[in-house]
């Protein structure tokens, strides 16, 4: 077991101060790729992408500084309120229990149903994980969130919106962190939730490879940041990545897949 430290050297010399082991390997190579931001420019916007190929024990990233800011998860966080809710009991079933929609209009139109915990989790539902969080509460949320050690596990600025809009930050090498701990099942939860967290994250085919992520989207107010976490399977081979840009324009905020892919192709995971 190594420290996260030493296995993301590159990283750590951004003056990262990661704080968990990584993975369970003797050795792992990191390198910087310039040219992944090409892709960002190409949008014109900035951004960045880290991806860690598990096979090879290689961490790639595409810049020194911005893959280690802290940032607002944003519907990220889904990830976690999914694993928290499953673990605390707040969800049981997550094809069967149903949270009613509230009767309330919103713009966007598949909100305004009621859901399950999948289909909420397919269609980005904020209410339905604004309610899932006010249901396991601020006392449960800090213990999981403390017990997963995600990002700076602050929760201040309201129990139902401080991944939105409160205090709570995460950098693409923590998310990679945290994703790759529940993909091998290894966080300190049941397996059962972590099984069930993962069987709902939404799918993407690309060719023969299967991609596994989460959007995140923050409001201009907030600076209008777009995320795209998880990882991608090709065969045996699996990258763990994060993506986070900034999304000045609607045709940016789409783009957030097919950039990601584009950085995937570059480091030949896809």
């Amino acid at each position: 077991m190594i420290h996260r430290r030493h296995a993301l050297g590159l990283l750590a010399a951004a003056s990262i101060l990661p704080s968990r082991s990584f993975a369970n390997v003797s050795y792992q190579r990191s390198e910087f790729r310039e040219d992944l931001q090409k892709r960002f420019f190409d949008l014109g916007t900035e951004g960045t992408f880290v991806g860690y190929k598990v096979d090879d024990y290689l961490i790639i990233a595409s810049d020194k500084v911005r893959s280690g800011e802290g940032r607002l998860p944003a519907s990220t966080f889904k990830i976690p309120n999914a694993l928290i809710a499953l673990e605390t009991g707040v969800v049981q079933d997550p094809d069967k229990d149903v949270f009613k929609w509230d009767g309330t209009t919103r713009s966007i139109e598949v909100w305004n149903k009621d859901h399950t915990l999948r289909s909420a989790i397919a269609v980005s539902a904020f209410p339905v994980f604004q309610e899932i969080a006010r249901r396991i509460g601020a006392e449960r949320m800090q213990k999981y969130l403390d017990v997963i050690d995600y990002g700076n596990r602050d929760i201040g600025g309201g129990i139902d919106q401080f991944w939105v809009t409160g205090n709570l930050r995460i950098d693409p090498v923590q998310q990679i962190d945290f994703l790759d701990r529940l993909r091998r099942g290894v966080l300190p939860v049941g397996k059962r939730s972590q099984e069930l967290v993962r069987d709902i994250l939404p799918v993407t085919k690309v060719g023969d490879a299967v991609i596994r992520a989460k959007t995140g989207l923050t409001d201009k107010e907030h600076g209008a940041l777009g995320w795209l976490v998880g990882w991608a399977e090709k065969g045996s081979e699996v990258t763990v990545f994060a993506m986070n840009m900034d999304c000045k324009t609607q045709a940016q905020i789409e783009a957030r897949m097919s950039v990601t892919q584009q950085c995937l192709t570059d480091i030949v995971a896809l």
